[in-house]
């Protein structure tokens, strides 16, 4: 069991703490379709030219620029061509090819007149309104990416549209890490889950429904758990099963000071565990260790980090943003940006506190005025347990120790979503 006393350490040391006994999850080779939002662990370099061929970036006809110096003229026309077409056509002097978006230019033709510059008159001749240079609206072979070039340098985190770039290309694996498999559990015989009438004692579990979104929002996969029962060996059970199956634990409750709880009991003797009071309001105390799964073949035991959020609700979604969010980053290959941005604000309505030591966290909804600046006002009650007020924040404003911030003062804002 930990010590009834603790010392309060500041934020950046427990982030410090954390972050330091995590590391990236080993590199995995992902199918494209499945990368997006994976951080790139080894360079992609390009096989294929895109595009593999020259073709055309409108409708319209491929001429030769010289056969058009002129305008109007009239071309001979000797056909059409479609994407995906694969019919090698010739454009010589004096001649036109009707041709689509897509498709591939013609030997011969060095331009494209748009359809809407041209008069096709009769089927085989059509009237060019427009003079065009060489390689106009013609896309070049590789005009996009050549063949051997390093399309994403390891350390990238893959898009949507890097995706697609992977797809096109014909990569279609990558090496990269993998979405960090977290277990999400709460512990207490007084939350209720399934809608029936509160007895006295008795709240409604909300923690869980919070936090399982906000962990699939970090690009985790995430098993909810459910609430655990307040029973040593069952929760033993529990939390060692999910070391063998998980790269990371979450819980919620028990990790602050007080009484006995069942949460410290049996993490305090499986798990190597710190247990922090932070410097900070809301989400003071945080619990954070490490406990060893079942071995794998050539990689010896699993160690996995357990994160212990608070129980209150304010405090538990404050903690997994400022600490699990940003090691569970880490662990998925991330070295830039672990924390959310921040953004200098300009406070609209006093943000009102009193001095106890600790930085404050206030929960405000900021939108940015026509001067082009941050505005922030605080979204209502702030206690640790009050959700709804929180429900309607888009932003954390950093408030340090002292009395508050006046109206048209600067503040730091933590952005959220």
């Amino acid at each position: 069991m930990p010590d009834t006393v603790l010392e309060v350490i500041p934020l950046g040391d427990a982030q410090q703490r954390v972050l330091s006994a995590v590391a990236p999850l080993p590199e995995q080779v992902v199918a494209c379709e499945r990368a997006a939002g994976l951080v790139l662990s080894r360079d992609v370099v390009a096989t294929e030219n895109i595009p593999p061929f020259a073709n055309t970036a409108v409708d319209g006809f491929a001429v030769r620029a010289s056969d058009v110096a002129n305008v109007p003229t009239t071309l001979r026309v000797i056909g059409t061509v479609a994407a995906g077409d694969g019919t090698e056509w010739c454009v010589q002097s004096g001649e036109a090819l009707r041709i689509m978006t897509g498709a591939p230019m013609p030997d011969g033709a060095d331009a494209v007149v748009m359809v809407e510059d041209c008069e096709q008159t009769t089927s085989d001749r059509v009237t060019i309104n427009k003079s065009v240079s060489a390689g106009n609206s013609v896309r070049p072979i590789a005009d996009d990416v050549r063949a051997g070039d390093t399309v994403f340098a390891a350390g990238t985190v893959l898009n949507a549209a890097g995706a697609g770039v992977l797809s096109s290309m014909n990569a279609r694996d990558v090496w990269a890490h993998p979405r960090a498999r977290v277990a999400l559990l709460s512990t207490g015989d007084e939350l209720v889950t399934d809608g029936s009438p509160l007895q006295r004692g008795q709240i409604r579990e909300s923690n869980l429904t919070m936090l399982e979104i906000l962990v699939a929002e970090s690009n985790c996969e995430v098993t909810n758990l459910g609430v655990v029962a307040d029973d040593e060996v069952l929760l033993e059970r529990v939390l060692r099963d999910a070391a063998d199956s998980h790269d990371a634990i979450v819980t919620s409750g028990g990790v602050s000071m007080g009484d006995f709880d069942v949460v410290k009991a049996v993490l305090s003797r499986i798990a190597e565990m710190q247990w922090m009071q932070m410097a900070i309001k809301p989400a003071k105390p945080f619990a954070f260790g490490i406990l060893s799964g079942t071995s794998e073949p050539g990689n010896g035991r699993r160690h996995v980090p357990i994160f212990g959020l608070p129980g209150n609700p304010v405090s538990s979604m404050i903690s997994y943003e400022l600490l699990a969010r940003p090691a569970l980053r880490k662990m998925m290959g991330h070295k830039q940006d672990l924390l959310r941005p921040t953004i200098h604000a300009v406070v609209d309505a006093p943000l009102r506190r009193k001095p106890d030591g600790k930085t404050h966290f206030m929960r405000v909804f900021g939108y940015f005025g026509s001067d082009g600046r941050l505005h922030v006002r605080d979204t209502g009650p702030q206690g640790s347990h009050q959700l709804a007020a929180t429900a309607a924040a888009n932003g954390l404003a950093i408030v340090p120790d002292g009395t508050g911030i006046d109206a048209g003062g600067a503040v730091e804002v933590m952005l959220l979503g």
